[in-house]
C-alpha cells in the first residue's frame, strides 16, 4: 500500500458536508478463492446502504454514494494484481482506495468522518522504517512496514554517484613546488594531485553518502524509525561516517540490492527492523508503566481524547479491532460515551489515534492481548 502522508490522512479527517463510508475487507490472492473478492466487497456496500437508510438517509442519495464503490466490481483490472488488504472511503461523489499486505477484518462504519484506526499498524510511527537502496548506479529511499514498503520521491536524491559527483564536483587541491631541470635556468612549477588510489575511492564515496545524507535529512529530521541500508558491507561504516541519521541499523541487507525485487528487499529489510522495533515497542511499554506511576498516563477517555486533540499525547497505545462509540466537542472537551453504536457517533479510540498521529505522537496499534494494561487506549502525556 502506498504510505498515507499527513496531508493526505489531514483530507481524510477533515470535516465533511456528508455522510462518510469506510469499507475494509480482507482480499484473497489465489485460486478459485479471489472470485470472492467483488462478492465480499458487494456485500459491504449493501451493508453500507442498510446503515445510510437507517441513518435516514433517502435510498437514492446512499445509491449515488456508493456509486464509485459499485464501480469497482466489474472493473477487472482492479482485481487483477489485489493485495492482502483492501480499504474503501467513500463520500459525496469521491472514492478513495487503499490496498495494503496488512489483511483487515470485514468492518462497516458510517459517520461524519472517515474511520482509520485499521490502518493504524501501517502509518503507526511505532511500526515503520527506512530502506536507503545504495549502489554506485541506483539509489532508491523507501518507507515500510511489516506487510508495506513503497518507495518515497525526493526530488534532489541523487539516482547514482555519478550525478551526485557530477554536480558536486570539487575544486581539485593541488600541491606544487618547483624544480630546476638541468639545462634550464627557469624554474617550472609541477602539480600533484592529493588523494590517489583507495583513499581517492573513499573520498568520493563519502562525497556520495554526504550528498545523499542532506536529501534524506529533509525526511528524517526529527524522526528515530530505523534505517536500513541495502548496499554492499563496506558501505555501511562509510555512510555512518557521512550520515549525522542516529537510528542507522547496523546489520545491511547485504549484496547487490539491484537484484531484489520489492517483495524480496520487504522481506530482508523486516528481518533487520522487525527485532528493532519490538524492542522499541517495549521500551515504550515500560516507559508507559514509569509514566502511569508519576500521574503522566491515563486510559481514560475522557481525559485522552481532549489530550490528543490538543497535541499532548507523546505515546498512545491502542487496541486494534475495538471501538468505544461516542462524541467529542473539542469547543468544550466534554467527552461523552455512547451505549451502543449509530451513525451519530464517531469511535473515539480511532479519534485519539488520529489525533495523536497529526500531531507528532507515536501511535502503537496492538492486538488487545498485546496492550501495556487491560484497556482498550493507554496515553503517555508530554505534559
Amino acid at each position: 500500500m502506498e504510505p498515507i502522508k499527513k496531508n493526505e490522512l489531514k483530507q481524510l479527517l477533515g470535516p465533511k458536508k456528508g455522510w462518510c463510508v469506510s469499507l475494509y475487507m480482507p482480499v484473497e490472492r489465489a485460486g478459485r478463492k479471489r472470485r470472492q473478492n467483488p462478492i465480499r466487497l458487494k456485500n459491504l456496500l449493501r451493508e453500507a446502504q442498510r446503515q445510510l437508510e437507517q441513518a435516514g438517509i433517502p435510498a437514492d442519495r446512499a445509491e449515488r454514494l456508493l456509486a464509485p464503490g459499485r464501480d469497482l466490481l466489474d472493473d477487472k483490472d482492479f482485481w487483477r494484481a489485489p493485495k492482502d488488504g483492501l480499504a474503501v472511503f467513500l463520500a459525496q461523489g469521491r472514492i478513495q482506495v487503499y490496498r495494503s499486505l496488512e489483511r483487515f477484518d470485514e468492518l462497516v462504519v458510517i459517520a461524519r468522518r472517515f474511520h482509520l484506526k485499521p490502518l493504524l499498524p501501517v502509518l503507526s510511527g511505532g511500526g515503520h522504517y527506512f530502506v536507503l537502496v545504495l549502489s554506485q548506479k541506483r539509489v532508491r529511499f523507501l518507507r515500510g512496514t511489516r506487510g508495506t514498503l513503497s518507495e518515497i520521491e525526493l526530488p534532489g536524491l541523487p539516482k547514482s554517484k555519478g550525478e551526485a559527483l557530477r554536480y558536486d564536483e570539487p575544486r581539485k587541491q593541488l600541491q606544487f613546488h618547483t624544480g630546476t631541470p638541468r639545462g634550464r635556468a627557469q624554474r617550472d612549477a609541477v602539480f600533484h594531485g592529493q588523494g590517489a588510489g583507495a583513499d581517492a575511492k573513499k573520498t568520493d564515496l563519502l562525497r556520495f553518502f554526504r550528498r545523499i545524507d542532506r536529501e534524506l535529512h529533509k525526511v528524517l529530521a526529527g524522526e528515530d524509525a530505523p534505517l536500513v541500508l541495502a548496499s554492499v558491507d563496506y558501505y555501511r561504516p562509510l555512510f555512518e561516517e557521512a550520515s549525522g541519521y542516529p537510528h542507522l541499523a547496523r546489520s545491511v541487507i547485504s549484496g547487490n540490492p539491484d537484484e531484489l525485487d520489492e517483495d524480496g528487499l520487504r522481506r530482508k529489510a523486516w528481518k533487520i527492523a522487525g527485532p528493532l522495533l519490538a524492542r522499541r515497542r517495549a521500551e515504550a511499554i515500560a516507559s508507559y508503566k514509569a509514566h502511569k506511576a508519576r500521574g503522566r498516563a491515563s486510559t481514560a477517555l475522557s481525559e485522552v481524547v481532549p489530550a490528543a486533540h490538543h497535541g499532548r499525547v507523546a505515546t498512545l497505545f491502542v487496541a486494534v479491532g475495538v471501538q468505544r462509540w461516542g462524541l467529542y466537542d473539542p469547543k468544550t472537551d466534554r467527552v461523552s460515551v455512547a451505549v451502543k453504536a449509530d451513525a451519530s457517533n464517531l469511535d473515539l479510540l480511532d479519534l485519539a489515534a488520529a489525533e495523536t498521529y497529526l500531531t507528532g505522537g507515536t501511535v502503537y496499534a496492538l492486538p488487545r492481548k498485546a496492550m501495556p494494561v487491560d484497556a482498550p487506549i493507554a496515553a503517555v502525556f508530554r505534559y
